[in-house]
């Protein structure tokens, strides 16, 4: 039997496959829980975490819905890539399908200055 998990793990493995992150063009990997999102900029060449922004930071607002805080997670990580001088990067859905809090973390970094 096919879990949620194990189809999950198959498709972020496959994708996984066809990209990857370098200083100048960095991977933003996308961990989604029930009650939180994580965003991470990934430097797979060296293997380091550039940056990192989550619903779990202290400074953030838990203000509005799920998506809403998915937006503004998406603006904080743009805003901390800009900081460090990146502007385009490559985006790593991690299996999930490219609909509601994924994609509003994603609009929301590209609204901020985020390509990809």
């Amino acid at each position: 039997m096919v879990t949620k998990e194990s189809r999950r793990a198959k498709i972020r493995k496959r994708i996984r496959g066809k990209i990857s992150g370098t200083a100048q063009r960095p991977r933003l990997c996308v961990f989604r829980s029930n009650a939180e999102i994580y965003a991470q900029l990934i430097d797979d060449a060296s293997g380091t975490t550039i940056a990192a922004a989550s619903t779990r930071d202290k400074s953030f607002s838990r203000s509005g819905n799920k998506s809403e805080q998915s937006k503004a997670v998406g603006a904080a990580i743009a805003k901390l890539a800009a900081d460090k001088g990146i502007s385009e990067i490559v985006f790593d859905r991690g299996g999930y399908l490219y609909h509601g809090r994924i994609k509003s973390l994603a609009e929301g970094a590209r609204e901020a200055g985020l390509k990809f």
